[in-house]
């Protein structure tokens, strides 16, 4: 098996699937500042706007594929299904832990922001009583579709950053690392949200539908999460939404944060059938990643 020591894209012997389990990480916020990339302030706050809908989403992942779980009879689903739990909590507690560590330690109150998340996940996207068993049966489907179309970005988002050179922007070392361990994690995990969705029988029309209905709100929400953290960052003009997206669209051309037009092309990948997310990203490089964070190191240590 041929691993990647370092960043770049070239050509890999997979190594098939592997063993999730969660990994325990460290990081030192004592030295970062909101705008963690010095030549970039506007892509810095994208990614923080990431950090801010993360923590809610994946403890929505949690809850959920804690209600399917006892519905699996798969033996090998479970245990990909539970390696994917212990992997999506530690990644709600590490960006949750940026948000109070770098963002509110520098005057940045998340709160308000984070409690539309929490709306979003806990009311709209939670789990909620239906009115007989079949209904609460195609309730949880929906979310388990919900959730395999939002992994299907996050592992695009990890190949991404795994292979962004942000390295040139004067990125903080430890942000950098967070987002870099999580994205290879979401590269290590990206079949597992398609499977349990193929399991409970999303199928392919419910999927499309989902799609269409995810793409545009997670970029409305990311960019709403942008707007909110430009105006509360006094260090930073308060820009209107024509000049803030187009800042973002300069900073997209840079490669300071991902293409909307790429992702979108993925997201389009998604309605052809027999469609997997297997293509997304290399397991290979993202356990040869996994294997030399610093933050994975500082706990194994």
């Amino acid at each position: 098996m041929k691993l990647l020591p370092t960043l770049g894209r070239r050509p890999v012997t997979e190594p098939g699937e592997v063993a999730l389990h969660a990994r325990n990480v460290r990081f030192d916020w004592s030295r970062t500042e909101p705008v963690w990339m010095k030549k970039e302030p506007i892509a810095s706050h994208v990614l923080n706007a990431l950090s801010m809908l993360l923590p809610e989403g994946e403890r929505m992942f949690l809850v959920t594929f804690g209600e399917a779980l006892e519905l699996v009879k798969d033996e090998k689903l479970r245990e990909a299904m539970i390696g994917f739990i212990g992997q999506e909590s530690m990644h709600a507690e590490s960006h949750n832990g940026a948000l109070e560590e770098v963002l509110a330690t520098h005057g940045i109150d998340v709160e308000p922001y984070v409690r539309q998340a929490e709306f979003l996940f806990r009311k709209t996207l939670g789990p909620r009583q239906m009115a007989n068993a079949a209904a609460q049966q195609q309730q949880l489907v929906e979310r388990l579709g919900v959730i395999a179309a939002l992994e299907h970005f996050f592992a695009w988002l990890g190949d991404w950053v795994i292979n962004a050179d942000l390295e040139r922007f004067d990125a903080d070392p430890q942000m950098l690392d967070l987002f870099r361990w999580h994205g290879a994690e979401e590269v290590e995990h990206r079949m597992v949200a398609h499977d349990v969705a193929e399991y409970f029988e999303v199928g392919y029309v419910r999927r499309c539908a989902l799609m269409l209905m995810v793409f545009p709100i997670f970029i409305a929400l990311l960019l709403r999460g942008t707007k909110f953290l430009v105006h509360a960052d006094p260090s930073l003009p308060n820009h209107r939404y024509p000049m803030l997206i187009l800042r973002v669209f300069a900073a997209m051309w840079r490669g300071s944060v991902p293409g909307v037009p790429s992702l979108l092309i993925s997201a389009l990948s998604t309605f052809k059938p027999g469609y997997s997310p297997e293509t997304v990203g290399s397991t290979a490089q993202a356990v040869a990643y996994l294997a030399q964070s610093p933050a994975a190191r500082a706990m194994a240590s």
